[in-house]
């Protein structure tokens, strides 16, 4: 008996000393996720907890968290075992706000000055329901099937699509929404927002208020080998600045999402490892040091914050997008861009028409060419904060496409040679799981040109 309660202590000491080296240190970033995710869903999009614990949290290591949310107070708390409790605060007009114990929920804040679209258009260029309209050349069999077939069917989960918006010569020529979804649904674009980031600049670039090919505007940078890295090279990814971008694991970009204060001072702080323009590597880091420089180009908060509406999301009628804050008050440029599947189609539509929204030239034509076209270390990849398909990434889907992309399977394909625009939202990325090539493919096929 005794040998018995030694084995049975022995693998209890091992399972907790396992537990030690493996989970616990990660609990904070799961306990930070889940808050984070709850807050935002639940009160951004009406979801209930259940719901948001089924469909959005049910994430390997981020299902062990226990959440609540508290509706006088408006926030939601996580913890993991009891333990490492994180809280995330809602606030109207900002969205939630992961926060630690130093944040001081009683300090006034702003709020950006949101200007609404009354024009009684028709979507998308305005916010009036679409009119019907027929394509003589638009087999619509077809396409109602290359899209149903990006759905679950019978509350299955693998390819867990959540919507679907195909956008053809401006007109919608389908929609479809899984169950308790909506055209009225917020939904997360992760990292979809860093296109949202790259557009506040070529609004600043059009008015001639910043040179993005000038040294990054950092005064840390100024005496040593950063000196020398662009707002160009960081639009491109292409810094050289030291980072590490794996959601597997605790990683630069998991901390800094779900524990820094300050998100754009993370990869401020890191030293080069490479000549800028050399090695490409992908970093929300880089993104929200773009979303502090362009913080830095305001005299004031309030500036900052309604800059970013007025200049683009409101001036296309993106009424719904909210991009949220961190606890410094900077936009998290990289990920935490919220707005309904309808919204996301209108900006592409904006860079599908080379800038130009309903007769209104937001972009200058030269920037978004500049977005689209690769940088010369990423194999046709990327552009400046949108991905393209120029090195054949999908290979039944022309090379000309561009998108935005995000966690989950986020994205909002611009088609120059198809005239067209699809988004696609849901919670399930490309491997496995859902097939975007063939997705694409049915609907461009679906098309006769």
């Amino acid at each position: 008996m005794k040998k018995i309660f030694k084995l049975l202590a022995l693998v209890l000491v091992i399972a907790l000393l396992y537990f030690g080296f493996t989970t616990y240190p990660k609990l904070d970033l799961i306990s930070g996720f889940s808050a984070k995710s709850v807050a935002s869903g639940h009160f951004m999009d009406d979801r209930s907890l259940d719901l948001i614990q089924k469909t959005d949290n049910d994430i390997n290591l981020i299902d062990l968290a226990k959440n609540s949310i508290n509706e006088t107070g408006k926030f939601a708390t996580a913890t993991v075992y009891g333990l490492k409790e994180r809280k995330a605060i809602y606030r109207e007009g900002l969205g939630a706000t992961l926060i630690n114990d130093d944040f001081d929920i009683s300090k006034p804040y702003l709020l950006p000055k949101r200007t609404k679209l009354e024009n009684n258009l028709p979507f998308p260029y305005g916010n009036k329901e679409p009119k019907d309209t027929t394509f003589s050349n638009v087999d619509y069999s077809k396409l109602k099937n290359s899209v149903e077939n990006a759905f679950d069917k019978d509350g299955g989960k693998k390819k867990r699509t959540r919507a679907v918006v195909v956008l053809y010569k401006d007109k919608l020529i389908a929609e479809k929404y899984d169950t308790g979804f909506t055209k009225d649904s917020k939904i997360l674009g992760w990292s979809m927002t860093k296109s949202i980031t790259s557009s506040a600049f070529g609004v600043l670039a059009k008015q001639g208020k910043i040179d993005i090919y000038k040294p990054a505007p950092i005064a840390e940078w100024k005496n040593d080998e950063r000196k020398i890295i662009t707002i160009n090279d960081l639009l491109h990814m292409n810094s050289g600045l030291e980072w590490e971008e794996n959601y597997t694991k605790i990683c630069d970009a998991t901390k800094m999402l779900f524990q820094a204060e300050d998100m754009g001072k993370v990869q401020m702080d890191k030293p080069a490892q490479y000549k800028p323009n050399t090695h490409w590597y992908y970093s929300s880091g880089t993104t929200n040091l773009l979303s502090r420089i362009l913080r830095s180009q305001f005299k004031t908060q309030q500036e900052y914050l309604d800059f970013w509406y007025s200049a683009v999301i409101d001036k296309i009628g993106m009424n719904s997008m909210i991009v949220e804050q961190d606890m410094s008050g900077t936009f998290v440029g990289s990920s935490y861009g919220w707005a309904t599947p309808r919204d996301w189609s209108k900006f592409g539509l904006l860079y599908l028409h080379k800038g130009n929204w309903n007769g209104e030239q937001i972009l200058d034509e030269s920037w978004v060419k500049y977005t689209a076209t690769p940088t010369n270390t990423s194999d046709g990849k990327y552009g400046a904060q949108f991905w393209l398909n120029a090195g054949g990434k999908f290979p039944d889907v022309p090379r000309d496409m561009f998108y935005c992309s995000g966690y989950q399977g986020q994205m909002v394909a611009i088609i120059p040679s198809m005239d067209m625009v699809v988004v696609r939202m849901g919670v399930r990325e490309e491997e496995p799981g859902f097939d975007f090539n063939g997705f694409l493919k049915g609907i461009i096929e679906s098309v006769k040109k």
